[in-house]
């Protein structure tokens, strides 16, 4: 199925979990939030949430500076 991670189209298996997405993209678990179509999913949710065709989803790390 295709979902959309960081505004680019990627393959990936159906019924694929959001903690399975993030790691087949080489993403840190730690660090960062996980917005699910808008959604921000907790972390202690990702190896349940299923993804589907078409989902879209942004990893946002927080930076410090000024």
């Amino acid at each position: 199925m295709r979902i959309v991670l960081n505004g680019e189209s990627r393959e990936t298996a159906g019924g694929a979990t959001l903690a399975g997405v993030l790691a087949e993209a080489g993403l840190p678990e730690r660090g960062v939030a996980v917005a699910v179509d808008g959604e921000v999913v907790r972390r202690t949710d990702w190896p349940e949430h299923r993804l589907t065709e078409g989902t879209r989803v942004e990893v946002l790390t927080a930076v410090q500076g000024g």
